[in-house]
């Protein structure tokens, strides 16, 4: 096992701060196209994604995502809790970092996926729905497809696939839950009997500023 790199880590925990920021550049992005009587409930869309997956990623979606692989499926329960996730590096996913470093990493992932769709909410649904539907997606859609991708036996890895900026596990997944979610809910409340025009374009600028800064 190689010793842990000063000059790795550090680097992995300047990329998480930057990949954390673009959740409050996504909250902005979204409250600024809103109306204004909606804007506050737009932005707690993304910031209440930090605690509520923050939790979930802590308890059982990390080793869902990246734990001992179960059939190139879903990973084991092995990590649940981060049990045995400690400073020490993980040879198959952080051989120069401590696996913890690499967990948090992975966590802002998480946590951004589901605040993506959250544009599909807007002005459409109450916020407990949206934050029950947000943790279920969390275990039932991005956990898993995580693991096929980027774990170590999950099945599309094994076939080939590469993800290193999150195509695959981070965009398609919620695109298309974001368009499903659309269709669903329907159109917007006052649709095309009210005016809808975005309430703060300067504030959507801002959050598209972050959202650069963080990607890049």
């Amino acid at each position: 096992m190689e010793a842990i790199n000063g000059a790795d880590t550090a680097w992995v925990l300047i990329s998480t701060a930057l990949v954390m920021l673009m959740t409050p550049g996504l909250a902005l992005f979204y409250g600024g196209l809103v109306r204004q009587k909606n804007v506050l409930s737009t932005l707690m869309h993304s910031f209440f994604m930090l605690a509520l997956i923050s939790v979930q990623w802590v308890l059982w979606g990390y080793t869902l995502a990246f734990g001992p692989d179960k059939g190139g499926v879903i990973g084991g329960l092995e990590w649940m809790g981060l049990a045995g996730v400690g400073a020490e590096p993980n040879p198959t996913y952080a051989a120069t970092i401590p696996h913890q470093a690499f967990m948090i990493y992975q966590m802002m992932f998480a946590v951004i996926t589901p605040a993506l769709i959250s544009g599909a909410f807007a002005e459409r649904k109450r916020f407990k729905a949206f934050a029950i539907f947000s943790l279920l997606w969390a275990t039932l859609v991005y956990d898993p497809v995580a693991h096929w991708v980027w774990a170590d036996g999950g099945w599309l890895r094994g076939l080939g696939a590469l993800d290193f900026a999150g195509g695959t596990v981070v965009h398609i997944t919620s695109g298309i839950s974001a368009l499903v979610c659309a269709r669903v809910l329907g159109q917007r409340l006052g649709y095309g009997k009210e005016p809808m025009e975005p309430h703060n374009v300067t504030m959507t600028v801002m959050g598209t500023g972050l959202l650069w800064f963080g990607w890049f």
